[in-house]
């Protein structure tokens, strides 16, 4: 995509002398390892964009905007943000991948195009690679979604709006989201996560589906020798190759096998794998990435490797530790703490009496040392602890029959599968849904 717009900006340089100016745009979130803005930056000094004033490139992070600095620290406000929700939502699905990872992520990157089409007197188009077909499709769902959640639509005279309405509307989505996931009354929490609106009239959006393909494995030699892509251990996973997150999710997955159904932590990550490398080929992923990824998760020691590499990576990125992760695949403080007491007697059978003292507190109650122990064991705070106990929670099967949030956005969603897994060893296996990247 940045080789051939750059490549279109330099041809109208050479015929005509003249040219536009092009801003390039990166949104950070807590889960892009520096390798990821390595990459960033070795694709600008290949195609000299530091050394032309008619090219801007701009750095996002959360609703700050700076100037791309393939060093600039990452922004401890935005992991708070990413960490929060990553817990919010997990605790309400077993930590199933997507709706735990990818929802708030989804919204912060659309927020993204709003802040920089709107930065600095504003933009005339944004550049995209989708097809109209899936600009359509995209747009359907999002007036679908919008319809079910009973958010306003824009009438067809007031979509001359163009993208500020479609902002519009997912701002309305947005808003809606963070209030089940963050509680009515946490007002500062959902305001931070807004989505930018005020974008000039005149956006436009142009593709360039139909004037060159795209895929990596159609370019190999321009992506990784001429723009110097690297296919890092961290940030390439499963169909992402600039975020680490779907390995956490496939350990997430791990953990809940492990802890909840009695299999061996190997048996949940190998369910993943499959599962994630079946996402990868429906997206056409190059074969061989798809082998590179085979043989990370393969052999007698990949797992415990994998585990040990994804305790690390939540601590350094999120501050989490294992115990608390493996809180949120319990999710026991959701529905009333509908799974408290099973919680407990597994994770924390010192607690085991306490329950009912938990329980108190949970719903209002005082106990400063209790409430300093539930953090430490989930990463939570006592008044989120409480919003959760407030919320509900998704059945162990993934079904999204509910209608409620969650199942309204995964609904539809094409990253998600149904497997075959035993949650009781004394039982035979069942149908379960699951979703990641």
């Amino acid at each position: 995509m940045l080789a051939f717009v750059r490549a279109i900006q330099l041809l109208l340089y050479r015929e005509h002398g003249t040219t536009f100016t092009m801003r390039v745009v990166t949104n950070r979130h807590a889960g892009m390892p520096y390798a990821v803005m390595a990459n960033v930056d070795r694709s600008y000094r290949a195609l000299r964009l530091y050394d032309d004033p008619q090219c801007h490139m701009l750095l996002v992070d959360g609703n700050e905007i700076n100037t791309f600095d393939v060093d600039r620290p990452q922004s401890p406000a935005v992991v708070e943000l990413n960490r929060t929700d990553i817990l919010m939502a997990g605790h309400r699905t077993f930590g199933d991948g997507r709706p735990t990872f990818c929802n708030a992520c989804n919204l912060s990157v659309v927020n993204s195009f709003g802040l920089a089409a709107a930065y600095e007197g504003g933009v005339d188009m944004i550049v995209t690679g989708d097809s109209p077909q899936e600009q359509r499709s995209y747009y359907m769902w999002i007036l679908r979604l919008a319809h079910k959640l009973g958010t306003k639509i824009p009438r067809r005279d007031e979509r001359s709006e163009g993208f500020g309405g479609f902002l519009s509307v997912i701002n309305d989505i947005g808003l809606s989201y963070f209030t089940e996931i963050h509680g009515k009354d946490a007002h500062d929490e959902i305001d931070k996560r807004a989505v930018t609106t005020d974008v000039p009239g005149r956006l436009g959006f142009f593709t360039i589906y139909s004037d060159t393909a795209y895929a990596s494995g159609d370019h190999w030699d321009l992506l990784t020798n001429y723009l110097g892509f690297v296919f890092d251990d961290l940030a390439f996973n499963f169909t992402e190759s600039d975020c680490a997150n779907p390995a956490l999710m496939a350990h997430l997955r791990a953990l809940r096998c492990e802890r909840l159904y009695g299999q061996e932590y190997a048996e949940g990550l190998a369910e993943y794998v499959r599962f994630a490398i079946s996402l990868m080929r429906s997206k056409e992923i190059p074969e061989r990435l798809i082998e590179v990824m085979r043989r990370r998760y393969e052999g007698p020691d990949a797992p415990d490797l994998m585990r040990a590499a994804m305790d690390e990576y939540a601590m350094d990125t999120f501050g989490l530790t294992e115990p608390q992760l493996v809180s949120m695949v319990y999710s026991p403080f959701a529905a009333g703490g509908a799974g408290l007491a099973a919680y407990i007697e597994s994770e924390h059978p010192d607690l085991a009496d306490r329950v009912p003292e938990i329980r108190a507190v949970l719903e209002n109650g005082d106990d400063d040392r209790l409430s300093g122990r539930l953090y430490d064991m989930t990463g939570l705070s006592l008044e989120q602890l409480r919003t959760l106990h407030r919320s509900s929670l998704r059945p162990k099967s993934g079904s999204t029959d509910g209608g409620g949030m969650l199942d309204v956005i995964l609904d539809g969603d094409p990253h998600k599968r149904t497997v075959l897994t035993k949650q009781d060893q004394a039982s035979e296996a069942v149908p379960e849904l699951i979703s990641g990247r």
